[in-house]
């Protein structure tokens, strides 16, 4: 789950993320509200440490508040 305010290219850096860290995306659901954009990512990856490593590279995107597992 990945919490942000909304803006323009934010999908797009997200993604980049999770290609660039050979995470296969299976579903997407979004949803933005009041400038704020809620993000569910459905993902395939190996293990923990890549979940790690993920998560905290997509906690340094320019406007996101949290990004956990859920």
């Amino acid at each position: 789950m990945v919490d942000a305010g909304d803006r323009q290219g934010l999908l797009r850096d997200i993604s980049d993320i999770l290609s660039r860290e050979k995470i296969n995306v299976t579903a997407v659901r979004t949803q933005s509200r009041g400038g704020m954009a809620h993000m569910g990512f459905t993902v395939e990856l190996s293990g923990t440490a890549a979940l790690q490593k993920a998560l905290s590279a997509l906690r340094e995107v320019p406007g996101v508040l949290s990004a956990v597992r859920r």
